[in-house]
């Protein structure tokens, strides 16, 4: 089953990310996060949500604790 990201905005509505990224394990969609999330933050997309298929694995902020 593949691994996707979901993104959402700071009022919590989905918003639109890079073009259907799909990854094979969640180490592999970590990673991609990892090397990306500074461009999704500049993009307006606040917080992050792992799915695996229709499952959430979990949800995470981008934005920097005060």
């Amino acid at each position: 089953m593949a691994w996707t990201w979901r993104y959402a905005d700071a009022d919590a509505r989905e918003v639109e990310g890079p073009e259907s990224e799909e990854f094979g394990s969640q180490s592999d969609a970590e990673t991609w996060l990892g090397q990306t999330w500074r461009e999704l933050a500049e993009a307006g997309v606040v917080q992050v949500t792992l799915r695996e298929g229709d499952t959430t694995t979990y949800t995470m902020s981008l934005e920097a604790p005060e």
